[in-house]
């Protein structure tokens, strides 16, 4: 496809996400690879190839150099799925959702159990309006503009995933056993 490619916008780049590409850029640059997301500011491209060994090698084509973009070929869901774990923490891809049901479970009863107000709201729960925590809710899923209780809560939840041996079998309700 001969392009404008910064001009096209989100919703035409959408079409090429997940799909291997060849993409022209500058005078004698090509480089082919899966398209995993494209920039929304600078209208960058991000190329995934995948190695034998399992890894995965990137590449940032940048928005202004593109000249042509061209589908080779569709993603299978397997290929789909490769791209959307590649970047995951590895602790996120081994939770199942009972797994990640019953964190949330924990964190919450342990932030109600420190009488901080904690709300579910799909998948997430949201602190004292103010404070959202994402699976698979630990410290660094905390999300919030408020600096003070962020780092509160941060510390708070902290303390739930701290391993006490001591405690295991002698308190249920002591939060280090919880099934982490």
């Amino acid at each position: 496809m001969q392009c404008d490619w910064p001009l096209l916008g989100p919703l035409q780049w959408m079409r090429y996400v997940n799909k291997q590409v060849k993409v022209k850029a500058g005078k004698d640059e090509e480089r082919r690879g899966w398209l995993l997301t494209v920039d929304p500011v600078s209208a960058s491209l991000v190329l995934v190839n995948f190695k034998e060994d399992g890894g995965a090698s990137v590449q940032v084509v940048m928005g202004h150099a593109v000249e042509e973009v061209e589908v080779l070929q569709e993603a299978d869901e397997e290929t789909t799925q490769r791209l959307q774990s590649s970047f995951l923490p590895a602790k996120t891809r081994r939770l199942d959702p009972e797994e990640l049901r019953k964190r949330r479970a924990g964190v919450r009863s342990w932030l109600e159990k420190n009488r901080i107000p904690v709300e579910e709201e799909g998948d997430e729960l949201r602190v004292a309006g103010v404070l959202t925590i994402t699976p698979p809710y630990g410290p660094e899923d905390c999300c919030s503009s408020n600096q003070i209780i962020l780092d509160r809560i941060q510390k708070l939840i902290q303390s739930v995933f701290q391993i006490q041996p001591d405690h295991t079998e002698t308190d249920p309700d002591c939060p280090s056993t919880m099934e982490v």
